[in-house]
């Protein structure tokens, strides 16, 4: 037989035209092509086929077969061409689905000059669909032997050349369609992403959540302290807020008499963005009834450890060249101890803020007028702590002047039932036991409505409604936020939030 002559072998194929001849003028040759198909009676862009393997059917069917064997199984396939290689009266062509990779071994003697001198149009890029045999080469090569091979849609623009390739960060992120042609291991991390996402949603409803939906269209910004998106309805002549967390209308269903809600959902914050913040994120969030942050703790700690299994099947994991032991049960630590562990001295609500102050700016915070003691803490330890806490940490007793809407701890008017889970440096989830009173609540709400009349553009707003729900009533809970996003990073060990996003907010193209 010829097939063995030169053959390419994976690993070694072409991807793309090389970078002398990736021009205006290649895409200008595939046009004429294109052109020329349509002149010619023929459609470039095809209709529907029936498939009946994906590439790893195949390879799993035919794992055993040895090298230099023809089979009789008959298979119909389609991908995307990523190699040619033309040898006169053979042509070899790998195609990619989206299981994997595998050669057709295309003879002339098989499909007819015809049809051969249609393929021998082919570029890398285009999308083909063949009905043929199994075979594997005496280079051990598995490949199809096409009877049948049809042009499915054809590629105009081609693809980057595989060894240099996609490589500048900026322009994978906004050609994201481009990036996971050429660098194939970016879809694993989206099937993991995929697979997380799953896995949430098994085990609230494992817990007996029920998923529900709320706006993404706010009057008021409210359900946690960020700066909100605006935009304008026209029928109803108002401004309304992009949601920067659904937390007040998952609580008002607590009022309305479900127990366990659970939203997936997106967030928006008119933020800044950096390896960890995009301004439209994914969340997960939890409201239970008759729980507080202890059962949150729990949750959380089930949700991320599923989860990790689902995705490394194990829970050691390495995040950027940091090893993580996400087993057992995680240390609890309060914020006040962990600051006054790093500073050297206590740091607490029994210091002035004439004290306070001092230490801030011994430690270079800048300081606004309107921040009282709660403030100026929460500042020492995002400046002094929290890119310190490697292993994960559940850290308590967040000032109440920061936490709006958590509840104050037994005994301490100062902190709050929350806690916020910090693993390598980022906080992952934030919870608390809810505050359910509606007099306290309209106490906070009013000093927010100060902050922002201060200048704080990350204040909430005074929710009159939220109000009026609870003085209907709500009964005592736990509510968790868990950052999809952030935990798909840990659990892929990506380091940039945009390599875990499909397609990430970029400026604009230049």
């Amino acid at each position: 037989m010829e097939r063995e002559q030169d053959e390419p072998r994976q690993g070694e194929e072409t991807i793309g035209e090389s970078s002398s001849t990736r021009t205006l003028t290649e895409t200008e040759i595939r046009k004429n092509k294109r052109q020329h198909m349509i002149d010619s009676g023929q459609d470039p862009y095809g209709q529907s086929v029936s498939i009946s393997d994906r590439v790893s059917d195949i390879e799993i069917r035919h794992a055993g077969l040895e090298n230099g064997s023809d089979t009789e199984d008959i298979v119909s396939i389609a991908g995307r061409i990523m190699a040619i290689r033309n040898q006169g009266r053979l042509m070899f062509l790998v195609i990619r689905d989206s299981t994997g990779e595998i050669q057709l071994f295309v003879r002339i003697d098989v499909i007819g000059e015809v049809s051969y001198a249609e393929v021998r149009q082919f570029d890398v890029g285009d999308w083909v669909s063949a009905t043929g045999t199994v075979l594997r080469t005496q280079r051990g090569q598995l490949s199809v032997a096409p009877t049948d091979l049809k042009l499915m849609s054809k590629a105009i623009r081609p693809l980057p050349e595989k060894f240099h390739g996609l490589a500048d960060k900026e322009t994978r992120y906004r050609q994201r369609y481009v990036d996971l042609i050429v660098n194939p291991e970016v879809k694993t991390v989206f099937e993991k992403r995929f697979a997380i996402l799953a896995t949430l949603r098994e085990v609230a409803c494992e817990r007996g959540f029920i998923e529900v939906e709320t706006p993404m269209l706010h009057a008021i910004p409210g359900g946690a302290t960020a700066r909100p998106f605006i935009t304008h309805h026209n029928a109803l002549s108002r401004d309304y807020y992009l949601r920067i967390a659904p937390e007040l209308h998952l609580k008002r269903l607590l009022v309305g008499g479900f127990e366990k809600v659970f939203e997936i959902n997106r967030c928006f914050r008119n933020e800044g963005m950096d390896l960890t913040h995009n301004p439209e994120f994914t969340t997960f969030e939890a409201y239970q009834a008759y729980s507080d942050q202890e059962g949150m703790k729990e949750l959380t700690r089930e949700l991320i450890q599923r989860t990790c299994m689902v995705a490394n099947g194990s829970l050691l994991i390495t995040y950027q060249g940091r090893e993580i032991d996400l087993s057992g049960d995680w240390e609890s630590r309060s914020m006040i101890d962990l600051v006054s562990e790093a500073v050297g001295e206590e740091v607490s609500f029994n210091r002035t803020l004439t004290e306070l102050k001092i230490l801030a700016n011994h430690y270079q915070i800048s300081l606004q007028e309107s921040w009282g003691k709660g403030r100026i803490i929460v500042e020492l330890y995002e400046k002094l702590v929290e890119r310190n806490l490697v292993q994960p940490m559940f850290v308590t007793e967040h000032p109440l002047e920061t936490s709006p809407l958590a509840k104050q701890k037994a005994g301490d008017p100062n902190v709050t039932d929350r806690f916020e889970l910090l693993i390598c440096g980022s906080e992952y989830a934030n919870a608390f036991s809810e505050l359910n009173d509606p007099v306290e609540q309209q106490r906070r709400f009013k000093a927010q409505a100060v902050a922002k009349a201060a200048g704080d553009d990350e204040a909430m707003g005074f929710d009159e409604d939220y109000i009026r729900a609870l003085e209907y009533g709500m009964p005592p809970a736990g509510g968790m936020g868990l950052g999809v996003d952030r935990l798909t990073m840990l659990l892929t060990d990506s380091a940039s939030i945009r390599d875990v996003l499909l397609f990430p907010h970029m400026r604009d193209e230049v």
